[in-house]
């Protein structure tokens, strides 16, 4: 594997004359990139120090950091770094790393070390502003951590031409002028002078000086950027199913319905072998303040209570009804009183009765959502649905609106909260109009229509794209007053009040380029995946991939003959992905794109090594397991299954 580190530390004599009459210095160095990824660190920071030493310079401290041009994760680990008394920060890193630096400190910041040339080109796609042409010639010493070359449109290394207008460039007057901005910073920092009294640079025109095209650059910049720090936009494959309006599925003749299809202890089961039940009657007894109630789907005949299979966990004590084809309701299910004479209380009561939880995939009980420790003043109806050929939620924007209007008033009524907001990313132009329409005339409900980003829809990045909020760290949305509710989930809460009928069906979207005839079908819990399947035409070809939920975080079915359940909101069928696990190049887009802000790649390397408390020291456990870093990582590393096997070691850590 080519060593490509993007820089190189100076020569001695170079450092020597570059520490003349500087003192109190902070030693700052960026572990490399690209190249083969190690834990252990770059040596650069320990030689800066012994020559240092060697020059009888004091030195106030020391840090080593993994990508130092990303701006937002190095200002964090820089913020208390620095001691006082620090004079001058000397940093090892290429252009970018220098030029990031000197702009979050007011300190004068010295490169320590020159961008590697020979024809690689611009460094770029760093979620920085900043960019370096890798000329080999730095500047950044004379010119207070400004590049003249990339800032400067003439890339005039002596001084401005004297063209420049109010600030602005004449060759492009929507560009700042970089000399302007060198000499303010050099005056602030009282380096005016010591600029003025500089032999003439002369720069070296032979030397490579590759000009790409940098709108891509910027457009991935502002897509990592936008809203949240993080995240990707996969290609949607939408188009199979978003324009196919709900179809009810057949009902089964039988159905196998598990007693944990919810975070938390799987419910008791109510009933015995034998028993005839209806529709919507309980079955399954919530065990847990973190548990949730479970109803039949059909009118029939108990003839089992055992483990059957299941989609998540292998096998899950399951009810077995044999439907009678009648479809009667329980006594049960019936309206209840109107929303304005409910209390906050009673709507909180039905829908812990009704069984509802997160529909999104998470299976949270939601009634535990609604007794929040703390105020909650906003309630966000998550209508994004960023997972690629998911539509289900869509489908039931467009055909259930009037339903999810009424259950978000049941959500803010039940917590007191002040406002409703429905988000739906501006892909689904149809449902946010429709829903602009329908909350017109309530002041306190609103729609939010976001640009669409995965993964958008998960509670922490919600809530920060549209309140601006930051969950605190191990914290709950109610920690910042908010509480996420899913699309489905709303609607379930309309139907549990208006009808009496708890959480029986769902919107399932049954999709994938290998699959005949995709759709989106109104589907009883507890029906068979195969079936679903085979009412839609079957698999076309053999070399697939099955997965209940979406491609980024569904789950790998090794068997189909297992039950639609709460949370089962797709069965996608896509051709399997063979591609082979390469070393890690260091390439630092994991960390880019991580909307927790982490660092998986070192997830990676500690789950080989079964470095538990690596992983544990790093965070794992704030993952969310949004696949992001694993659908962005060019070595094709599994990096979601090694998260997972950190967490499980982790958890049983004493």
């Amino acid at each position: 594997m080519e060593d490509y580190t993007k820089y190189q530390l100076k020569g001695k004599e170079e450092l020597e004359a570059l520490l003349e009459g500087k003192d109190n210095l902070f030693l700052l160095a960026c572990n490399k990139c690209f190249k083969e990824f190690q834990t252990v660190e770059e040596p650069e920071c320990g030689q800066l120090e012994q020559l240092a030493a060697e020059q009888g310079k004091t030195v106030t401290g020391s840090l080593r950091v993994d990508f130092l041009c990303n701006q937002i994760q190095s200002e964090k680990k820089l913020r208390d770094a620095i001691p006082e008394g620090t004079e001058h920060v000397l940093v090892a890193s290429c252009g970018l790393g220098v030029q990031t630096i000197a702009g979050l400190l007011d300190k004068p910041v010295y490169a320590a070390a020159d961008s590697v040339s020979g024809g690689r080109g611009l460094h770029g796609m760093a979620l920085t502003e900043r960019k370096c042409d890798a000329c080999a010639q730095c500047y950044l010493n004379v010119t207070g951590g400004i590049c003249p070359i990339v800032d400067c449109s003439k890339s005039l290394v002596n001084g401005q031409c004297g063209g420049a207008k109010d600030g602005k460039c004449e060759v492009d007057s929507q560009k700042d002028c970089a000399w302007e901005q060198i000499y303010q910073r050099l005056a602030k920092q009282g380096r005016l002078e010591e600029f003025r009294r500089q032999p003439v640079q002369l720069r070296d025109y032979s030397k490579v000086n590759p000009q790409f095209v940098r709108e891509y650059v910027e457009a991935i910049r502002a897509n990592r950027l936008d809203g949240y720090y993080g995240g990707v936009h996969p290609t949607e494959r939408k188009e199979f199913t978003e324009h196919l309006a709900l179809k009810r599925f057949p009902d089964p003749a039988e159905v196998v319905i598990p007693l944990s299809m919810h975070a938390g202890a799987p419910a008791d089961p109510v009933v015995q072998v034998g028993d005839t039940v209806k529709v919507g009657q309980k079955i399954g007894e919530a065990a847990a303040f973190i548990s949730g109630n479970v109803h039949s789907s059909v009118s029939g005949t108990v003839v089992a209570i055992e483990n059957r299979g299941h989609a998540t966990r292998g096998e899950c004590l399951s009810v077995v009804i044999r439907s009678d084809g009648k479809n009667t309701l329980d006594e049960s299910v019936r309206p209840h009183k109107p929303l304005e004479e409910l209390t906050p209380e009673e709507i909180v009561e039905i829908v812990q009765e009704a069984g509802i939880v997160g529909m999104g995939g998470a299976g949270f009980p939601t009634s535990v959502k609604l007794k929040p420790a703390k105020p909650v003043d906003t309630i966000l109806i998550n209508g994004c649905e960023c997972e690629p050929l998911l539509t289900a939620d869509h489908r039931v924007l467009l055909e259930y609106p009037d339903a999810i209007l009424f259950g978000l008033q049941a959500l803010v009524k039940a917590v007191g909260a002040q406002r409703g907001i429905i988000v739906i990313e501006d892909n689904k132009p149809d449902a946010i109009a429709l829903m602009q329409e329908k909350t017109a005339g309530f002041p306190n409900l609103e729609v939010e229509a976001v640009k669409t980003k995965y993964p958008q829809g998960a509670e922490k990045m919600l809530i920060k794209r549209v309140t601006g909020r930051q969950v605190p760290r191990g914290g709950l949305p109610a920690d910042v007053g908010c509480i996420v509710s899913n699309i489905s989930t709303t609607k379930a809460i309309a139907d549990a009040i208006q009808t009496g009928m708890p959480l029986v069906e769902r919107v399932v979207t049954v999709t994938g380029e290998r699959l005949k005839n995709p759709g989106n079908y109104i589907v009883k819990i507890g029906t068979n995946t195969q079936d679903l399947i085979d009412y839609c035409g079957g698999i076309t070809g053999t070399d697939v991939t099955i997965k209940a939920g979406g491609p980024m975080m569904g789950f790998v079915l090794s068997r189909t003959d297992v039950p639609v359940m709460k949370g089962s909101n797709g069965i996608i069928v896509v051709d399997a992905d063979h591609t082979e696990e390469q070393p890690c190049i260091k390439c630092g887009r994991c960390v880019d794109v991580c909307p927790m802000e982490l660092s998986p790649l070192y997830f990676g390397k500690f789950a080989d090594g079964q470095d538990w408390q690596g992983m544990k020291d790093w965070n794992v456990m704030d993952c969310i397991e949004c696949r992001c870093c694993e659908y962005i990582c060019s070595s094709k590393i599994p990096l979601v299954s090694k998260i997972q096997a950190g967490k499980k070691a982790v958890r049983g850590m004493k």
